[in-house]
């Protein structure tokens, strides 16, 4: 994973307006479990693939092409 793909995740945050606590309260995840998947640490679960593109207005195809350029 390069450093490109690493902040995908929080690109698409940053421009659906939302900070990291509050796209974490609308993903019913925690602040920490996002953050590591804007970090690269972790990647999201199938199902926590689609809430995160359903919250932040995208299409999980978009983060999935960002991720795999």
């Amino acid at each position: 994973m390069t450093d490109s793909d690493k902040t995908i995740y929080k690109i698409c945050r940053e421009q659906a307006g939302y900070t990291q606590y509050r796209a974490a309260e609308l993903l019913n995840c925690s602040v920490r479990q996002l953050a590591r998947y804007e970090a690269g640490v972790k990647r999201p679960s199938v199902e926590n693939l689609t809430k995160l593109a359903s919250v932040l207005e995208t299409l999980t195809d978009a983060i999935l092409r960002r991720n795999t350029a």
